[in-house]
């Protein structure tokens, strides 16, 4: 039997409000707001384009349990009132990248398990993933005073769900953050301004906090013992975070060794190598070179001038063999610091070189670094939009993915699922056309 069914009524009866409306503007809502389709347990959707009274039709991924995103993800509809709370914004999504900590988080094996909310209108209490994207006001409440029709904006925080078309955002001068502070969004792309705020942030902060390397490199220098800058070493080199460390530590006179898996054949192997040192690479290797034994005799022979350049720092985002060849690289009173383990290997601390090197071990976690140090991940991401501007910093390579109002929800969900997959030209990004 078909049923017809008004969100008010029906799916958004036991919450008592939609996705990102206040209570107070719930109460707005006319029945008439939207209708739904409803034949078994499927649902179908009728988009009236212009929205009645002005209302704006959004469309968002949810799911409402843990599992692999093609089987848990499902697109949920609703729409948003034109009557804005004071301090809200209605903003609209331009680009928004899927990063790996979003599958992870759809999987339930993220640091942190996000709360499934029954404020979304959806039949079970759900959860919309994603934490970093481009996203552009389109009107702002009456007290709201920092932003503006047309501003870019990117959440300040993680955690604010960004696979969705459009959202209402209360306090929105705390949970946004303006796009390139007075000179706005000029001089830069969706793309640039979609993935600043996670790869080339956690590189920033990895090779600024754990080790000085640039005054390393200056105290070489005067002592005249340094036949370059410091060195640092990075297993998945080709990963965003890799190439956002690469581009930086070449701007800041720093030198690395980078660890690439080889490619299907010896010629895209060798591509990959000579793209990455056109970034600013020093060193490329394939992790078979790596992790051979004559590896760190190479180091000291090749590339250390005999081993007078310590080698101080080691990014580690794969984990297992790969991540004690770094500890065997690194030069006494190192440090290793960990930021992901795609490898799925574990790696046990070992009890020598933490004695006799002296070596010290490190976890990097982004989000937790952005709760306690908010002004100064504004800082962070305005100095390396101002990079992306004079042309001195690339974005990673993206495959992006149109996300259009009729985009069938089976795209929108092998998209986030192939994140994880394999050899990948980039990192899958959401572009929004007409929604």
């Amino acid at each position: 039997m078909k049923t017809t069914l008004t969100p008010v009524a029906r799916a958004s009866a036991a919450a008592g409000r939609l996705s990102g409306f206040s209570a107070r503007t719930t109460a707005r809502l006319p029945s008439t707001l939207l209708r739904t389709s409803v034949t078994g347990p499927s649902l179908t959707f009728t988009r009236h384009k212009s929205g009645p009274y002005g209302y704006t039709q959004a469309k968002a991924l949810v799911f409402s349990r843990f599992g692999e995103p093609a089987d848990v993800l499902s697109v949920h509809q609703h729409s948003i009132s034109p009557s804005l709370p004071d301090g809200a914004v209605l903003i609209r999504a331009v680009a928004v990248p899927v990063n790996p900590a979003d599958v992870n988080t759809i999987q339930g094996t993220y640091g942190v398990k996000p709360k499934f909310s029954p404020l979304l209108g959806t039949a079970e209490p759900s959860v919309i993933p994603g934490n970093e994207g481009c996203f552009e006001v389109l009107s702002v409440g009456g007290n709201v005073q920092g932003l503006k029709k047309g501003d870019w904006v990117i959440p300040a925080t993680t955690g604010f769900g960004t696979l969705r078309t459009h959202a209402l955002v209360e306090d929105a001068e705390k949970k946004l953050f303006k796009v390139g502070g007075e000179k706005g969004k000029e001089g830069l792309t969706p793309l640039q301004v979609a993935t600043v705020s996670v790869n080339p942030c956690s590189g920033y902060r990895m090779l600024r906090d754990y080790v000085d390397l640039v005054k390393l490199s200056v105290d070489g220098f005067a002592k005249g013992t340094a036949s370059g800058g410091a060195w640092f070493l990075q297993n998945g080199a080709n990963s965003g975070v890799g190439r956002a460390a690469i581009q930086l530590g070449k701007l800041w006179g720093l030198r690395s060794i980078n660890v690439v898996r080889e490619r299907d054949t010896p010629e895209k192997t060798e591509e990959l190598k000579n793209e990455l040192k056109e970034l600013g690479a020093t060193v490329v290797v394939t992790e078979t070179e790596f992790l051979d034994r004559s590896f760190t005799q190479r180091l000291k022979d090749e590339w250390t001038n005999g081993g007078k350049d310590p080698l101080m720092l080691g990014l580690n985002c794969v984990g297992g063999k790969n991540a004690a060849q770094i500890v065997r690289s690194l030069s006494p009173k190192g440090v290793m610091v960990t930021y992901g383990g795609m490898s799925r290997q574990s790696f046990p601390f070992p009890t020598g070189p933490q004695i006799f090197k002296r070596l010290r071990f490190e976890g990097f976690w982004l989000s937790e670094w952005g709760k306690e140090n908010p002004e100064e991940k504004k800082r962070m991401i305005n100095e390396i939009l101002d990079m992306m501007r004079e042309g001195k910093f690339k974005a990673a390579p993206a495959q992006e993915v149109t996300w259009n109002w009729d985009t069938e929800e089976k795209v929108l969900k092998d998209a986030v699922q192939g994140t994880l997959e394999g050899f990948r030209s980039g990192k899958g990004v959401f572009v929004f056309g007409e929604t």
